[in-house]
């Protein structure tokens, strides 16, 4: 394990490549991860594959429970080790896995109670709708899992190591291109199990990943010299905890919404619009992710040093990864606009999809950095523990802003289908240029200092 203090000591550049590069490498793969679910669920049927998305959403709770809570808790681990706290960092470290677990089985319990209802308003009827219950009721029995190794991620992630998470990311997605198909069509004594073995597959390797984690975490020491009773929830921590990390939650959440408003609105444009934008979509999640490397980075390295009251380095640590977010961001919208309809045709040889698809993710790659600054610094209000802009912003910028823009781009303006990617364009810049503003007034007010000229 790196020494936490590194984090206040070593020059940001190296430190923001040595967090960030682990972690956009895990999150790839964790992106591939999902590919292989989506190929074998194709290969089974028509009606899984329609199942499996229609979970989508539904299992993107977990996922936004797992994400935020674990933000939240690394930000209050960094701080603490920063500010030279370690017992107060292993308090928030045991507290906020204590945490994780009661999240899980509170989740666990209400997501099989409501997704027969969420499937249902969604369309889902007959044995179409037993599909999809038999996915989701086979993950939300392993929420404990998917939440576990987030919560246990945090606590590797505050104190400087990435790597860790990237080796079970990368481990699971070739572990899972085994144990899809085993369990799908059976073998080795193992009887088939169609889509459940789908979701199986998934919960086993999260279990697996779980047991990794929590070996890294108690060799990192953090946990050391912590008595019985710390395990048992406790009053200020779980305040703390709750306050750092649901707003993270919900912003997430935020995002699986907008995508239904969305949508609503591309549907009007038939099928092939829609389609487009799926695919447009998944082109735009792979070329960012480097930046979840670089939100991670961020949120690390402002918090360790806002804890040790090293303000210039906060200051640093923004400005190396939005150069460094600009050289990602500048490759991927050259990429993108000068081979938009052959990524296209990756994905479908429909024409018409293509010619859709191509307008949109050349409009889109114009967006590019306004994502590197919007995340960057949200990342960083986070580090200071200021965690609720990312819930007003995520409400605005998915929800609200939107309904208004979009409405007035193709109805009022009549702009057709381009009204709402020019709106894409619109919010997000406009997202990104007052998120800017308002995290480097709030940080200013901080009194940070300018960054000093020795740091590489």
């Amino acid at each position: 394990m790196h020494d936490s203090t590194d984090l206040t000591l070593e020059p940001v550049a190296g430190l923001i490549r040595r967090l960030a590069l682990p972690a956009s490498v895990g999150f790839l793969f964790n992106t591939l991860f999902n590919v292989v679910d989506t190929y074998f669920g194709g290969i089974i049927s028509t009606e899984v594959l329609a199942a499996l998305s229609l979970s989508l959403p539904v299992f993107f709770i977990i996922i936004s429970m797992g994400t935020g809570l674990s933000t939240g808790t690394t930000a209050l681990i960094a701080n603490a080790l920063g500010a030279g706290d370690r017992d107060g960092a292993r308090l928030y470290a045991v507290q906020g896995i204590t945490f994780g677990i009661i999240t899980a089985i509170v989740t666990t319990f209400i997501g099989c109670y409501l997704s027969p209802l969420l499937f249902t308003i969604l369309g889902a009827t007959g044995e179409y709708l037993a599909t999809a219950l038999l996915y989701i009721d086979t993950i939300f029995a392993g929420t404990i899992f998917f939440i576990l190794a987030y919560m246990l991620n945090a606590v590797l992630t505050a104190t400087g190591d990435t790597k860790s998470f990237r080796n079970f990311l990368v481990t699971g997605f070739f572990l899972n291109i085994g144990l899809d198909p085993l369990f799908i069509f059976g073998g080795f004594g193992i009887p088939p199990m169609g889509i459940a073995g789908i979701a199986l597959a998934t919960v086993l390797i999260q279990m697996m990943g779980s047991i990794y984690l929590g070996f890294k975490v108690h060799r990192s020491g953090l946990l050391k010299e912590k008595k019985l009773q710390d395990i048992f929830p406790k009053r200020r921590p779980f305040r703390d905890i709750a306050y750092q990390g649901f707003p993270a939650s919900f912003n997430m959440i935020t995002i699986g919404i907008g995508f239904f408003v969305i949508t609503w609105f591309i549907s009007a444009f038939g099928k092939d619009a829609v389609a487009a934008y799926g695919i447009g979509i998944r082109i735009e999640q792979i070329v960012l992710v480097p930046t979840i490397g670089l939100n991670i980075a961020t949120l690390t390295l402002v918090a360790q040093n806002n804890g040790a009251g090293l303000f210039h380095r906060i200051t640093e640590t923004l400005h190396k990864a939005l150069f460094y977010g600009g050289i990602i961001s500048a490759a991927g919208t050259v990429i993108v606009l000068a081979g938009a309809p052959f990524l296209m045709a990756i994905f479908t040889n429909d024409q018409s999809v293509i010619a859709i698809g191509t307008t949109y993710i050349r409009i889109d790659a114009l967006v590019f950095y306004g994502y590197i600054i919007l995340f960057v610094h949200v990342a960083a209000l986070q580090g200071i523990k200021k965690p609720m802009y990312a819930v007003w912003i995520g409400l605005i910028r998915q929800l609200a802003a939107p309904m208004v823009v979009f409405y007035l781009f193709v109805t009022v303006f009549g702009w057709g289908l381009l009204g709402i990617w020019w709106g894409f364009f619109l919010i997000t810049w406009g997202a990104a240029i007052f998120t800017l503003f308002y995290a480097r007034a709030l940080l200013n007010r901080n009194r940070l200092t300018p960054p000093p000229s020795d740091h590489g």
